[in-house]
């Protein structure tokens, strides 16, 4: 299991939706959180 780093729900690695930021796969529950994680990850950037 890996904890969704948006939701914080645990999903199991199988079937996660999974993003590469940085070089660090991070894994979530839906693609919604991805895209909120990658939306916030953006925003820290600039």
């Amino acid at each position: 299991m890996v904890e969704d780093p948006v939701c914080h729900m645990y999903v199991p690695r199988g079937s996660a939706v999974t993003a590469s930021v940085g070089g660090q796969t991070y894994y979530f529950c839906s693609r919604d959180c991805a895209q909120i994680f990658q939306q916030q990850q953006a925003g820290q950037q600039s």
